[in-house]
């Protein structure tokens, strides 16, 4: 069986089946005390230089791990970047790449560099948090909720723009301590919900006419994923935008049943 055949995430249960992984159905991994997460992006599958700054990249390459660390209530302490590069790349540009990881305000405390002649970045983020919600804990009744407006990386990529990912840091610490399951939206909404639809064995009925859109966005960029909000089911709302609710059954109700998996 071919990769493009089972999926991303088909690949990830028959990797938990064969028991060659554990406990991956998270954000972010628990290990001794931090919350471990790590993403890489590679040119030609998650950016295009003309699409994007050096810049923009290293924000973009440092934010979307945060953001599995915001969805983890964590507190972020370091992060551990690897670079691969052709030789003939400008140290000019690879500074502006290391200067938007500085953006975020999270140190840069080891890595490595490699020479490629295909530009991939990978960076893990380490943290602390005193509650980690995961994805398995929602409940009939609890309330779902998001941190902010959806669909703007849709409508950017559109309109031939692209719009950096939000930090949801201190959201994230807000609602760990009350949500009953909690991740970062960054494969769509129908497809984020369904991760806690499946893994809480519940059914998320969204309610469309909630769900905030960002400026220029439309229905059908919720499919398009890269929000990098929060999608949290809880009890208590927290003064979050509320989106819909938690049902007894199974899968997503409500929103166009689109989003991004890898190997399809």
């Amino acid at each position: 069986m071919r990769l493009s055949q089972l999926g991303e995430l088909g690949l990830l249960a028959e990797l938990e089946r064969r028991g060659l992984a554990q406990a991956i159905e998270n954000d972010a991994a628990q290990v001794d005390g931090l919350v471990v997460t790590q993403d890489a992006l590679v040119e030609g599958v998650h950016f295009r230089l003309d699409w994007i700054s050096w810049r923009d990249l290293g924000w973009r390459a440092a934010a979307v791990n945060l953001s599995d660390l915001a969805a983890s209530g964590a507190e972020p302490v370091g992060l551990v970047v690897s670079l691969a590069a052709s030789s003939d790349t400008n140290l000019e540009d690879v500074l502006e790449l290391y200067e938007g990881i500085a953006e975020t305000g999270v140190p840069v405390v080891g890595g490595d560099t490699t020479r490629s002649g295909q530009l991939m970045l990978s960076v893990t983020a380490l943290g602390r948090s005193e509650r980690v919600p995961g994805r398995s804990g929602a409940r009939p009744g609890d309330l779902l909720v998001v941190t902010g407006p959806l669909g703007a990386a849709g409508a950017a990529f559109r309109n031939g723009g692209y719009v950096r990912p939000p930090l949801r840091l201190e959201e994230g610490r807000l609602l760990a301590p009350v949500a009953s399951a909690m991740l970062d939206l960054s494969d769509g909404l129908s497809q984020d919900a369904g991760h806690i639809a499946a893994r809480s064995g519940v059914r998320c009925a969204i309610d469309l006419d909630l769900v905030p859109l960002a400026d220029g966005a439309t229905v059908e960029d919720l499919g398009f994923g890269e929000d990098y909000e929060l999608l949290a089911a809880t009890p208590d709302p927290l003064g979050f935008t509320v989106i819909g609710r938690i049902e007894e059954g199974a899968g997503v109700d409500g929103v166009p049943d689109a989003g991004w998996e890898h190997f399809r």
